[in-house]
């Protein structure tokens, strides 16, 4: 059997062109773990392509092309490719370029590569027998994370694209902030404290950025029924299609919600959706493994008490909030916590909840890779004294449980902090300390 001649065509386009990218560039990195395969995985149509086409770009600059291939899979007349193709391939590139096998290292980049059934095994034999660093990508349908890792068996790493965070909103306008938020000047200030209210409401898929709200709710809304589709149905089979129109779009419009089984079983039943418990349990975690919500479970070392307390609940990103909630009602606060939320998962903490003793809540504990812990509490506003006295209790209340932790509080804007700051409690705008932390910094 020969090379498919489609193949052999992208392999000799692949070599030959250099990549334009004139897309916004993206903070992600693959992480420095040796004799590993990265699959790039998220929610459909934030970026994963383009973040390879930025890796390709990047490696260019101290590698020849041919040593750097991107291959995309997401072609019709590659139907049904069995995976023998991947092995005439690898051939058909080192009979091109002889002088690289066993002597030069080889980066391929395989977008769309779940099409093509059995690419894990392709994978793992030129990882063992080849000089090949490999990196996949494809929907979050056949892509999740768990199964990555089973199928390459425990040889691969994954790096999450997702929606823009802030700072990427702002350098997909040319505005991104050169030096610390923190220390901004008034108009620039007041022009960031502009550009992230529009960040809540628009959120961060690219595609979405300059549109109108009519045709930007359409475009999300369009996301999610593709997602619920070929990512939930098609992958798992659901049949009970409604059902899982309803529950996705009551997690979506309202975000940071308490997820009860036993409430929204009833709420469905009242519909006339008849569905168990037990697949109201299933439909959430397809949900979750599509990356269309982010579930935050209550934090404690008590696997009962985790369990048996519900989840926090929210979309992956904010543009998701408008696009599913038309009754017109304020969500700043609940966009904050999103946004917060997906910053943290950013910065890899373990995120959960708190609900103290007696009866406090605080939104955030994380916990990050080098041992720090903070207890977050966000708040749209700040002015009322009885609002920062309410979240300071919550705050030290929480610390008891938790006394490394560092208290922190975060609010809307420069102008609703008070003018006096609570002492022990780092208090900032949202958009300062998404600013400073992506930037590789962390905030006083």
């Amino acid at each position: 059997m020969a090379l498919h001649p489609v193949l052999n065509e992208k392999l000799s386009a692949a070599v030959a062109a250099e990549p334009a990218l004139a897309a916004t560039r993206r903070d992600a990195v693959l992480p420095a773990v040796p004799g590993k395969a990265h699959s790039v995985i998220g929610i459909r149509r934030a970026g994963k392509t383009t973040f390879l086409r930025q890796l390709q770009r990047d490696w260019r600059v101290s590698m020849s092309p041919e040593r750097v291939v991107y291959l995309s899979f997401d072609d019709d007349r590659l139907a049904e490719l069995p995976s023998e193709q991947l092995g005439f391939l690898l051939e058909e590139y080192y009979r091109r370029y002889p002088e690289f096998r066993g002597r030069e290292t080889v980066r391929w980049l395989l977008d769309e590569i779940q099409l093509v059934a059995g690419w894990e095994r392709f994978v793992r034999r030129v990882m063992d027998t080849e000089r090949l660093e490999v990196v996949v990508s494809g929907s979050s349908a056949r892509m999740l994370s768990r199964e990555v890792h089973t199928s390459l068996r425990g040889r691969g790493m994954e790096t999450v694209i997702r929606p823009f965070s802030f700072r990427e909103f702002l350098r997909h306008r040319d505005e991104e902030p050169a030096g610390r938020a923190r220390e901004l000047g008034a108009q620039q200030r007041s022009r960031v404290e502009k550009r992230f209210r529009e960040y809540l409401n628009t959120g961060g898929f690219p595609e979405a950025q300059g549109l109108s709200p009519e045709l930007r709710v359409d475009l999300l809304q369009g996301y999610v029924d593709t997602v619920l589709f070929r990512d939930v149905i098609e992958r798992y089979g659901v049949t009970q299609v409604a059902a899982l129109r309803w529950l996705a779009r009551q997690c979506l419009r309202n975000p940071a919600g308490s997820f009860s089984v036993h409430r929204l079983h009833q709420d469905l039943r009242a519909q006339g959706l008849g569905l168990a418990k037990d697949a109201l349990h299933a439909m959430v975690g397809h949900l979750e493994d599509a990356f269309l919500i982010r579930g935050v479970a209550l934090a404690t070392d008590s696997e009962r008490r985790r369990n048996s307390n519900p989840r926090k609940v929210y979309p992956v990103d904010t543009g998701m909030i408008a696009a599913f909630d038309r009754s017109g009602r304020s969500n700043i606060g609940h966009a904050l916590k999103t946004v917060v939320l997906h910053e943290l998962d950013r910065r890899k903490a373990e995120v959960g909840y708190v609900r103290t003793r007696d009866g406090y809540e605080v939104d955030f504990c994380a916990r990050f890779p080098d041992g720090r812990e903070e207890l977050i509490q966000v708040c749209a506003e700040l002015a009322a004294g009885d609002v920062l006295a309410r979240e300071r209790r919550a705050l030290d209340d929480a610390a008891k449980d938790h006394p490394r932790a560092r208290k922190r509080l975060l609010a809307l804007t420069f102008d609703q902090l008070p003018a006096t700051l609570p002492r022990g409690v780092a208090v900032q705008p949202v958009y300062e300390w998404l600013l400073d932390s992506a930037a590789g910094r962390t905030s006083p």
